[in-house]
């Protein structure tokens, strides 16, 4: 491990810079408390707390633990509001108050304001270090307010201009902007005043599509009088898709990797259960369909072979259809208004890897037996259990939105396990037809 060669006496910024954020996290943590202690002393609670932020919160909250109240308050009030305040949500009520308490006033009081808002809010995700100016100010006089503020904003590509009495949103300016102007023009004749915004308790998803969509570096939060909070800025929204995609994908196979992390193995195994139960009800058609044609199987064994194949490739296209589609309701890309727009697109491309797949696959089997009918039915076998995977895997999180179920939760397991139904079944019905043809 590169841990192992750091010496904690001696280890500077830089070379824990350089660290991923998990060796970063296996070397704090491994220190005892007196060698941390030490090493923030040295270093100093503003390089400490630059190194804590890009910790997961877990970990920092767990590193916090082991300093003293005064040294653990000290790295807080130096990290971004934000990270500071996911970091003291790990902590029991008790332990984040008692930190709160060692901060200053103002620091204590803005993150006891980010505290108050739910998690999974777009009010979780915001800092409340952002730049505002008057719309009355000169673009000079917005310029050198730019200036005294820079070192604590989160950042300044954007300025917000807001009325100063009442905080309402007035409209938002460009640094870039701002810096190429006339210097005495007024603010408010360079501002735009159609601000895209999102309310503090919207869902954190929709402060991410808005982010993604429009391609911001940050995005302001107001209240429901329109009054300016915050901003949230693009890397904590790379955080939340990250996230959900990581939720989704392990929803998607049925097992919520976050949830089986917190839980012990029996918890853990009735969470799962119940997935494989349901798929075991469900595999058992495919048991049935394949004892249906057991005469088919039996004049013509090799089927056997193909059968297995033919289930794994149409599998992963169900599973990537259902991935792509769960990704796009969740980002917007896919709307169940235009759900046909989906299924269309899905099916023209299942359609071309499936001719391509089919026809290798039947050219396999055709070499295989020594029968071109032989490799005519497994590549129309495979042809057909492909489009029906993509159509399945398009359809099932489409259905399963508009019932209001999660998607990314019914999509994975059901539609692998109806895919294997009726591709196990078309595949036998055409092999008995051909059988029947033959004779």
């Amino acid at each position: 491990m590169v841990t192992a060669f750091l010496d904690p006496h001696t280890v500077d910024v830089e070379q824990l810079r350089s660290l991923s954020p998990q060796e970063l996290a296996d070397f704090l943590l491994g220190l005892d408390p007196q060698g941390l202690a030490h090493l923030v002393s040295r270093l100093g609670e503003d390089a400490v707390a630059e190194l804590v932020a890009e910790l997961d919160s877990h970990d920092a909250a767990r590193l916090v633990l082991k300093l003293s109240r005064a040294q653990a308050a000290d790295v807080l009030e130096e990290m971004p509001p934000d990270d500071a305040a996911d970091v003291l949500e790990e902590l029991a009520p008790q332990e984040a108050e008692t930190l709160l308490t060692e901060m200053e006033k103002d620091r204590a009081r803005a993150l006891k304001g980010l505290l108050a808002y739910p998690e999974g809010t777009a009010g979780s995700l915001m800092t409340p270090e952002c730049i505002t100016v008057r719309p009355d100010l000169t673009a000079a006089e917005a310029l050198a307010v730019i200036r005294r503020l820079a070192e604590d904003a989160e950042t300044v590509h954007y300025v917000y201009v807001t009325d100063p009495e009442t905080q309402r949103l007035l409209g938002v300016l460009s640094l870039y902007r701002l810096v190429f102007s006339r210097p005495d023009t007024l603010v408010r004749d360079l501002m735009t005043r159609e601000v895209i915004k999102v309310r503090a308790d919207a869902p954190q998803e929709e402060a991410a599509r808005l982010v993604q969509r429009h391609d911001f570096v940050s995005l302001p939060v107001v209240d429901a009088e329109d009054r300016l909070l915050g901003i949230i800025t693009v890397d904590d929204v790379l955080d939340v898709l990250q996230e959900e995609f990581t939720e989704d994908y392990a929803r998607l196979v049925g097992a919520d990797a976050e949830a089986m992390a917190r839980r012990s193995p029996l918890q853990a195994a009735r969470l799962r259960l119940p997935w494989l139960l349901v798929t075991l009800v469900v595999e058992l058609g495919a048991g049935f369909v394949i004892a249906r044609f057991d005469e088919v199987l039996k004049q013509v064994i090799l089927l056997a072979s193909f059968m297995p194949i033919i289930s794994a490739i149409s599998g992963n296209v169900g599973l990537q259809a259902a991935a792509i589609v769960v990704r796009g309701l969740d980002t917007g890309h896919v709307s169940l208004r235009r759900w046909w727009a989906a299924v269309r697109k899905e099916l023209a491309t299942a359609s071309l890897m499936a001719l391509v797949i089919g026809s290798i696959l039947g050219s396999i089997g055709m070499a295989w037996s020594g029968k071109a009918s032989f490799g005519l039915v497994i590549g129309a076998a495979q042809v057909t259990a492909m489009l029906t995977a993509g159509l399945m895997g398009t359809l099932f999180p489409l259905v399963s939105k508009r019932l209001g179920f999660d998607p990314a939760t019914t999509a994975g397991p059901f539609e692998t396990a109806f895919q294997d139904v009726v591709g196990f079944a078309v595949f036998l019905w055409l092999a008995s037809r051909l059988l029947h043809f033959l004779q």
